[in-house]
């Protein structure tokens, strides 16, 4: 019998799939995602599915559930077309699938030659925006045949996710969990989450999870319903970061420009006026404290500066040279702010470092400068980036002065152009008047 393999069909592009789980009679066939039209597709089309001995059914019952699905009426000349593919079958409903497999075929080498790509496999569609119930036994859903698991999750710097089976360490057993899935289900490192896995298929390492059943013990679609980040009330920073430094310029920052959790920060200056190395020593200051989860985001970098970055306290979490498109590094930059985002707002402490933010879409780079938050009650969000100059609405600027950066006159601090929005919530009102009076005597 003349059967479709597996890989023909996952080369086919999701309306090819239509077409066939149209001609094969499914129902509800384009609510589905592809990977499961795919399943569903071998399931009920008669046709060969690559599983294990205990999962196949006997082949009498596969040929008689193919007869029972009787495909609609075919157009003349199909059957023809249908039969220079495949060899002749008695069985009618090997004709089915036989008709299937031409068109098939024919979409596999329609995709080879075409430019535009379908849509992720792992996006659902609106109607499936919430964690589905699992089908029925009777649906011939091969969820209802797999193992559950439950476990920590690690978030990864693509957007995807592990659930590791044996933590800290990775392994060929942990469970892997598409980027769209976190996204959907606003997932953060720590989370626990429990769903029934799939094998992994053809050229894939790793199981996967079908879907999210739970999360850190909760209903996932009871999760999905929790208030966002952004209609979460907000107050100026209050609890300032403390750096103890022996580093003139950090003790500089910390008295004369100081931040706080939640603070909307951008180092400023001129090409070479210190910012990354400033930006550099702040977070070996930072790295390592309890409670506050750091991600670096290297932006339009010289190659020849990540090395230096791999090997301090903090490992860039992406690395974008400054080879890379503004899209590209707009694409890295929203993703990392989303995560933070669902840090803070289940009570975590986020900083976010961004150098730079000059080869990023303005609009793009005050978004990202706009999500920096401390939450009333909650957690807090701190984004620090370098800059040439402001973009407005930070709440500290630390500004860098080349010419004495360039002379070795450290602090190269201009206390003109540097500031903290109400720094006596960080450092008291005597402090704060130490700060009017130096800006006055560097006049």
């Amino acid at each position: 019998m003349a059967v479709l393999d597996r890989s023909d069909l996952e080369a086919s592009s999701l309306a090819d799939l239509h077409s066939i789980a149209g001609q094969i009679g499914l129902d509800g066939f384009r609510r589905l995602r592809k990977a499961d039209l795919v399943d569903l597709i071998l399931e009920k089309g008669g046709v060969e599915k690559q599983a294990s001995k205990d999962d196949e059914e006997p082949a009498e019952e596969r040929s008689a559930g193919s007869r029972r699905k009787r495909t609609p009426r075919r157009r003349r000349g199909q059957d023809k077309d249908a039969a220079d593919e495949a060899s002749a079958d008695a069985d009618g409903a090997s004709t089915d699938a036989k008709t299937a497999g031409a068109k098939a075929a024919g979409a596999d080498s329609k995709a080879a030659g075409a430019d535009s790509k379908d849509a992720d496999d792992d996006e659902p569609s609106d109607e499936d925006a919430a964690p589905r119930p699992a089908r029925k036994a009777g649906g011939g859903s091969a969820a209802d045949r797999l193992e559950e698991v439950e476990g920590e999750i690690e978030v990864l710097g693509n957007g995807s996710a592990f659930v590791r089976l044996s933590p800290p360490e990775s392994s060929d057993r942990d469970v892997y969990i598409s980027a769209a899935q976190v996204r959907r289900c606003e997932l953060v490192t720590g989370d626990r989450v429990g769903g029934p896995v799939r094998k992994p298929r053809r050229s894939e390492r790793y199981p996967s999870l079908a879907r999210i059943d739970t999360i850190n013990g909760e209903p996932a679609d009871s999760a999905s319903k929790a208030v966002k980040f952004d209609s979460l009330p907000v107050r100026f920073p209050s609890e300032r970061f403390e750096l103890a430094s022996e580093d003139v310029t950090l003790k500089a920052i910390e008295w004369l420009s100081p931040l706080g959790h939640g603070s909307r920060a951008v180092i400023v200056g001129a090409a070479r006026a210190g910012k990354t190395e400033t930006l550099r020593r702040l977070l070996g200051a930072l790295a390592g404290r309890d409670g506050l989860e750091i991600t670096l985001l290297l932006l339009g970098a010289r190659p020849e500066e990540l090395h230096d970055w791999e090997q301090g306290p903090c490992q860039p979490a992406a690395a974008l040279t400054l080879a890379a498109s503004a899209d590209a590094q707009g694409q890295e930059l929203e993703r990392a702010v989303e995560t933070a985002k669902r840090v803070a707002a289940r009570g975590g402490n986020a900083l976010l470092a961004i150098d730079s933010l000059d080869g990023v879409h303005p609009h793009v780079a005050r978004r990202a400068l706009a999500a920096a938050r401390n939450l009333h009650e909650s957690g807090s969000l701190t984004v620090i980036a370098t800059a040439t100059k402001p973009f407005g609405g930070e709440t500290t600027v630390i500004a860098l002065d080349a010419l004495l950066t360039s002379t070795g006159k450290l602090p190269a601090l201009d206390l003109q152009q540097s500031g903290t929005l109400r720094p006596e919530l960080l450092i008291g009102e005597e402090s704060a008047a130490e700060i009017l009076k130096a800006r006055a005597l560097a006049e």
